[in-house]
């Protein structure tokens, strides 16, 4: 049987006050919907909401995003939380109509609201559905689509299966060709060790060209799970779309997926999670288009290269260094090295999975060959470090070399914190410098390609 989704239109009308001011305003919310199950009353459903909000003389964003949960019978309310900006300022939207059946229509189409701006309150008011002019148009709007499960990509979908002790990672990075900045988008659920409810969290940073890095966090809020991603207090990062607000941060991004999925990491352990971790590619390149708001400051990108990428385990590497370069051309390097905290594997020099498309081609061919050889024998190395870190190896007549520079004034310091409530630090910069260099066996070795990123290379080194 075909699942099916649902997608309808709604309209509403009232005031807001805001904290600054001593008077009301109008307001005005058009919003899209789009659900992944057909709407019922008696079950719970979550949609993501797009759309348009209208405050008389103060906003009037056409990109305003959050999500909807409707609940009429199971929890008795329909909570509305939308984030969307004002002068500059990143605000949100955060109210529930209460179901009640003993006012069954004024509960179900009043919906009091608080706006907030980085957790605090800054306005509050009243929306009404306008039964009188709204009711036939969003009837009328409602469709029940096939579930485009084609559209979605099933990479991006939560791996997490309940269990404790588990984390799970959305990012994405990029660089604007426009100005050199380099952006990072952090999404990640963790689900205590001892089994205290998941939470997502995350942060967005810009990396520019001249100035040192900035950053918000977002979250924790309780995380529900989604079809196809990340999607939590207001920010969502799926197929084709990222958008969000942390702070004085705010995207809205779209994403063009170029090239198949690229596996650093064996293919089988995506699927079947016995090793402490696992990352993946849902492509091995990506071009974004859209804004990136930080502060007084706007990115406009326009085919910005970059990548998404997955990971999903049992927390961070007692140590690890972690690259993603765009080599031009379609070519791109991805490197993880790392230290296992598991006993046994944390007495081991890191292992290393380097994963090199090029030419429409992985090299080396199984992600096995670089971190273990031939029993051990031929294993790629890593020397972990900052500012500089490298890492070498050979197989067949190939070999490899590459060496990162992550300048301290480029880098930034964000910590973490494991299912088991350990912590660890990495230093990322989504502007570092690398050399690349490829040479092929001919009774001595020849360079047979070569490439030199200046500030355009995302890399990452972290440690306990």
């Amino acid at each position: 049987m075909t699942s099916r989704g649902t997608v309808f239109k709604e309209t509403m009308l009232g005031r807001v006050r805001m904290a600054d001011e001593d008077g009301d305003r109008p307001v005005r919310l058009d919003l899209l919907a789009r659900a992944d199950a057909v709407l019922l009353p008696h079950r719970t459903t979550a949609a993501r909401v797009t759309g348009r909000i209208r405050i008389a003389g103060r906003a009037d964003d056409a990109e305003a995003v959050g999500e909807l949960e409707i609940s009429p019978l199971a929890r008795r309310r329909i909570q509305y939380r939308i984030a969307f900006t004002m002068e500059g300022r990143r605000l949100t939207l955060d109210g529930w109509k209460s179901v009640t059946p003993r006012r069954p229509l004024t509960s179900m189409t009043v919906l009091p609201y608080t706006l907030y701006e980085d957790g605090h309150r800054v306005g509050e008011g009243t929306l009404r559905f306008p039964l009188t002019s709204g009711l036939l148009p969003f009837l009328a709007s409602f469709r029940f689509p096939r579930a485009a499960r084609s559209r979605a990509d099933p990479q991006l979908a939560s791996r997490w299966d309940g269990a404790p002790g588990r984390t799970e990672v959305w990012y994405t990075t990029l660089t604007d060709p426009a100005t050199g900045s380099g952006i990072w988008l952090h999404h990640e659920v963790v689900a205590p060790s001892d089994g205290s409810p998941a939470y997502a969290h995350g942060w967005a940073a810009v990396f520019p060209k001249d100035g040192p890095a900035e950053h918000a966090r977002f979250g924790p809020v309780p995380w529900t799970g989604h079809p196809e991603g990340f999607c939590a207090g207001g920010i969502s990062a799926g197929t084709g779309r990222l958008a969000g607000s942390a702070g004085t941060f705010s995207w809205a991004l779209t994403e063009q997926a170029e090239g198949p999925p690229l596996h650093t990491f064996p293919r089988w352990s995506w699927r079947r999670p016995w090793l402490p971790a696992s990352h993946m590619l849902p492509a091995v390149r990506a071009r974004y288009s859209g804004t990136v708001r930080h502060g007084t400051d706007e990115l406009r990108l326009d085919g910005a290269p970059g990548a998404g990428a997955r990971i999903y385990g049992h927390g961070n590497a007692r140590r690890w260094a972690w690259l993603h370069a765009d080599l031009g051309g379609g070519d791109v390097l991805e490197i993880v090295a790392a230290v296992s905290m598991r006993r046994g594997l944390d007495r081991l020099p890191p292992l290393v999975f380097l994963r090199l498309y090029r030419n429409g081609r992985t090299w080396p061919r199984r992600a096995e060959r670089s971190a273990v050889g031939w029993a051990g024998i031929g294993r790629f190395r890593a020397d972990i470090g900052l500012p500089e870190w490298r890492v070498e190896g050979r197989t067949g007549l190939s070999r490899i070399t590459v060496t990162v520079t992550q300048p301290p004034e480029r880098t930034l310091t964000l910590d973490y914190t494991d299912p088991d409530g350990s912590a660890a630090v990495c230093r990322n910069t989504e502007r570092a410098d690398a050399v690349v260099t490829l040479e092929r066996w001919w009774g001595t070795w020849r360079q047979e390609a070569g490439w030199q990123l200046s500030g355009t290379a995302h890399a990452e080194v972290g440690d306990r």
